[in-house]
């Protein structure tokens, strides 16, 4: 009988490999939405375990053989126990399988991230890496041999020169469309959890940097979803690929790749200094870590102890990343109280389009200024101190959007240097804030 109910399982277990997992099942602990193969694959699971269980009470020998051959499957990917569903087998025969409840998903914990590795040579195998090593090592006066070991570990990622290679084609801006990317309700219902629960270091930041609290919270929301996507690219790799290979098609590739090297030596000084490894280091594709995304200049010139424990923290610590954000902002000249825009129609009539537009989106125009151009404000906007921009939003083949954007709407694309972006983190913090006076 012990014979028969191997060759049932071993069975069962070829047919339960033939069944792949979704590709959202490989770096989570707890089972995603499923699908119609993923359903299939729990019901093998299940009668997997009978089988396990029958087989242990005919031949201890057997079901040992066989609960180790259906806990490693033969795939390349890595899934937990609680994953495949098989979890550990057992010898006795009344051992029932555990029923496998679905789960919502969950934010990985940083031991279950898969890092995105570098597939290309090592750079130590390139002079002009190992000659910047020497001369970072002299200018900032580090261990000659421990730069050489960094950049040995450093790895060109394919990826990287992918993904910062500009288009093949001009991309056709449609704000209502990039709008909708970050304004969903589950970012949204994100944002008012997070403000609920950090609402004391969210208004401290606002009195010592005079931030609002809905900016903060509009740019993490938008930067990470509040800690849920800091990047999977390893730091060093990043770096040292667009230091060393930042794709040539690019229009700006001498300056931006001048720009990499830079961050690449304070990313190196700033591991050193905190006697960190270089390689355990995760984030963007351009380098780009913890909740706010900040590049290693960043963090050296506008990240703060903001918890006062000695210590600067931009992915675990949230009391950190607020007031680094808050005070990145201040220091690029946020206006305490001011609007970050207004609305504005355009008088057909008295349109010089041109004139508007020439400044781009920084702030230029004097109320009086702006509305000789054909703009046409009302209400607060007409009492407005400081300079303002013409803000165009294009959508599609659709009328475009407009804005009077102000110093604090300027400051935000300091950020990130788009103004699509700036108005989206606006409309996040509004949305965010909206709901949490609709749902005490």
């Amino acid at each position: 009988m012990a014979i028969f109910y191997g060759m049932v399982l071993a069975t069962m277990s070829r047919i339960l490999r033939s069944y792949p997992f979704p590709a959202n099942q490989i770096n989570t602990e707890v089972p995603q939405p499923l699908c119609g193969a993923w359903s299939a694959r729990r019901v093998l699971n299940a009668l997997l375990g009978v089988c396990l269980s029958l087989a242990a009470a005919g031949q201890g020998a057997v079901a040992q053989t066989e609960s180790k051959s259906a806990q490693k499957p033969k795939t390349s990917r890595p899934v937990s126990a609680q994953a495949s569903g098989q979890g550990s087998a057992k010898s006795t025969p009344q051992a029932k399988p555990k029923k496998i409840r679905k789960s919502k998903p969950s934010k990985p914990s940083p031991a279950q991230v898969q890092p995105l590795v570098g597939s290309g040579p090592a750079y130590d195998q390139r002079a002009e890496a190992m000659a910047f090593a020497q001369e970072m090592a002299e200018r900032r006066s580090l261990p000659l041999a421990w730069v050489q070991q960094a950049m040995g570990q450093a790895h060109l990622s394919p990826q990287v020169i992918r993904l910062m290679q500009p288009p093949a084609s001009p991309l056709t801006k449609n704000w209502r469309i990039y709008r909708s990317r970050f304004l969903d309700q589950p970012r949204i219902a994100a944002g008012v959890a997070f403000w609920r629960a950090h609402a004391s270091e969210l208004a401290r930041a606002e009195k010592t940097y005079g931030v609002p609290a809905s900016i903060v919270v509009g740019i993490l929301g938008v930067e990470t979803i509040y800690g849920r996507e800091m990047g999977r690219f390893r730091v060093l790799d990043a770096l040292s690929t667009l230091a060393f290979d930042f794709p040539t098609v690019h229009p700006r590739a001498a300056e931006r790749q001048a720009f990499f090297r830079k961050e690449l030596e304070h990313f190196l000084v700033q591991k050193h200094a905190a006697q960190q490894t270089p390689t355990a280091a995760l984030g963007s594709f351009a380098g780009a870590r913890g909740m706010p995304q900040f590049m290693p200049s960043s963090r050296l010139n506008f990240a703060v102890d903001f918890d006062r424990d000695g210590r600067i923290d931009l992915s675990a610590s949230t009391s950190d990343v607020i007031g680094s954000v808050a005070n990145y902002l201040r220091a690029f000249n946020w206006q305490p109280g001011m609007p970050t825009h207004y609305l504005v129609q355009l008088d057909a009539a008295r349109l010089n389009m041109d004139a508007l537009m020439a400044p781009d989106i920084l702030p230029t125009f004097s109320v009086a200024s702006f509305v000789s151009h054909g703009a046409v404000l009302q209400g607060q906007a007409l009492t407005h101190a400081g300079p303002l921009a013409l803000i165009e939003l294009l959508n599609g083949p659709e009328a475009a959007s407009y804005v009077a954007g102000t110093e604090n709407f300027y400051a935000i694309t300091r950020y990130n240097w788009s103004s699509y972006y700036a108005m989206a983190v606006i409309e996040l913090g509004e949305a965010v804030a909206k709901q949490m006076q609709s749902k005490p």
